[in-house]
């Protein structure tokens, strides 16, 4: 797996773009700090955490309409499909939530 990573990042390293290259290196630290985020968070507060989740989903989901006007149609369209899935599955998981506690 690491010489698969390593050998992907030398191939994209020399024949990729500065953008892309910057933007794949500006992902690799989001999801790096997202894992220790997520992993370090007290049980107490995975709720929030889960509200804050789908506050980004909406904004992803924001982010692919308005680039659905655009040529290239089939990562944004990926994009508002995927978001919109967690968004639903976040709305169905709080409603589940909020019935528990009403009992």
């Amino acid at each position: 797996m690491l010489v698969t990573i390593i050998t992907l990042g030398g191939f994209i390293g020399f024949g990729g773009s500065s953008t892309l290259i910057s933007h794949l290196t500006v992902f690799v630290l989001a999801c790096f700090v997202g894992y220790m985020v997520i992993w370090n968070v007290t049980p107490s507060l995975h709720t929030p955490l889960m509200s804050v989740t789908n506050a980004i989903s909406g904004i992803i989901v924001i982010g692919g309409m308005i680039h659905l006007s655009e040529k290239q149609i089939l990562l944004p369209a990926i994009a508002v499909l995927i978001a919109t899935i967690n968004i639903v599955g976040g709305f169905l998981v709080t409603h589940r939530m909020l019935v528990m506690f009403k009992k």
